[in-house]
């Protein structure tokens, strides 16, 4: 049976219907049961489950097939009942697949993200009736994922994205659904606030050629967003520099956050309001403040700092993930302008009590984000060298450094101020080599 159905396979598709047809009667007139049914089995499978079939041979086939076992060409009853069933249980995941795939595209049209989704979840991928390849999973499992995130529901996402990811191997060659794949991963990881992540992939996607222009561009307004709300550190001031050199952020409506950023500028309110526009509803989700945290950034322990109490800020961290990504950035810009500040002076610069502000640096401090050190006595916070002198944050930004052999000469601040002169030069030359400012 199995050779004879792979001869068939082999015809033009106008031979191949009358040839399987033909077929039916001989398996019918089979005198052993188990084998009339494993014969009429395999060929039902093969003209509903082999592409090369084709559906209007498919079609001629089952209803010839259904006109026949109407006809009482099997006289034992319990035999046709067994036959019906099993071709009845071989159908229905085809019938019902191939209707869901169609109400899918339908809902899609009509922006109905989430009732397209569970349409597509209905679908039988691991039945045992017909054998799916791993790029058709990979293609319904994305395609879901998408439609998911279309309407916000990053959480069932997450689970048909690892099933998703399960079945991605070097082995794949579907161009189109790997890239798809890999932006489903971007925005997952932007959901999930993993923006260092998140910012690396959509600008690797940026990149590629065979994505429309205008969704590239989307990409890498997309990348300078998360890296903006990335935890401040040394791996976001990589990321950070690689946006920055790229000419095509110059054109973009956050390029001014961006470079202030890049370049450690203090962020003022009005700038962060008019980028706060652009995020999306997760991106301004609010933040918990732990009871620990709570108690340790409450003012009462601390004064402020010769400042007017009634000036001094009663916020005792950020409320949102902007808010905790703007004070992290300006605590590590004031690193760079300030050799210390009182708990005081920074809770002004931020926005906090004294004692917030003292966490936050804590915190930094503790996950080799700042280099510093508290002095609790005194009320202030010292910072270790610059971002300069770290190898690991490369303050120029990427754009080249520069090795030079200084001599020893025992005076810590002197040796401080001359890297600040050198570093400010540097900067002023970065500037001016960029694009942006070139003269035309």
């Amino acid at each position: 049976m199995d050779n004879q159905l792979a001869q068939i396979s082999t015809l033009s598709q106008k031979d191949k219907g009358p040839a399987f047809i033909a077929l039916i009667p001989d398996i019918l007139s089979r005198s052993d049961p188990s084998k009339l049914t494993a014969d009429l089995h395999k060929l039902v499978d093969t003209v509903v489950n082999q592409e090369s079939v084709g559906l209007v041979v498919g079609r001629q086939v089952l209803s010839e097939l259904v006109k026949i076992l109407g006809e009482g060409s099997i006289k034992d009853a319990e035999l046709r009942k067994r036959v019906v069933e099993d071709t009845l249980n071989t159908l229905q995941p085809w019938i019902v697949n191939t209707l869901r795939f169609q109400l899918a595209d339908l809902l899609e049209e009509e922006e109905e993200w989430s009732e397209a989704a569970h349409m597509l979840m209905g679908i039988s991928l691991e039945s045992g009736q017909r054998l799916v390849s791993d790029i058709e999973r990979l293609k319904v499992y994305v395609r879901i994922v998408r439609l998911l995130l279309e309407d916000e529901d990053s959480v069932q996402a997450e689970t048909y994205y690892n099933r998703a990811a399960l079945l991605v191997h070097p082995g794949l060659n579907d161009r189109e659904t790997l890239l798809q794949f890999k932006l489903c991963q971007a925005r997952i990881n932007d959901y999930n606030r993993k923006f260092l992540e998140a910012a690396t992939r959509y600008h690797e996607l940026s990149y590629v050629g065979e994505i429309d222009e205008e969704e590239r561009r989307h990409m890498l307004l997309a990348a300078v967003t998360c890296a903006v709300l990335a935890p401040a550190g040394p791996n976001r001031s990589r990321v950070l520099a690689s946006l920055y050199r790229d000419e095509r952020t110059l054109e973009l409506p956050t390029y001014n956050i961006l470079s202030k950023m890049f370049l450690d500028h203090i962020l003022r309110p009005a700038e962060v309001k008019e980028f706060e526009k652009t995020l999306k509803p997760h991106q301004l989700a609010k933040l918990a403040i732990s009871s620990n945290d709570r108690l340790a950034s409450s003012g009462g322990q601390y004064d402020a700092g010769g400042m007017d109490e009634a000036a001094t800020s009663t916020r005792t961290g950020p409320a949102t993930v902007l808010d905790r990504a703007v004070m992290e950035h300006n605590l590590l810009a004031s690193s760079q302008i300030y050799n210390n500040i009182t708990f005081g002076g920074l809770g002004a610069l931020l926005d906090l009590t004294p004692g917030a502000a003292e966490t936050m640096a804590r915190k930094m401090i503790e996950q080799g984000r700042l280099r510093g050190s508290i002095d609790q006595v005194d009320k202030l916070i010292w910072f270790e060298g610059g971002r300069e002198e770290d190898d690991a944050q490369g303050k120029a930004g990427g754009l080249g450094d520069v090795v030079e052999e200084t001599e020893d000469t025992g005076a810590p601040f002197t040796k401080r101020w001359d890297t600040q002169i050198r570093l400010t030069a540097a900067n002023v030359k970065s500037i001016h080599n960029h694009p942006h400012y070139s003269l035309t």
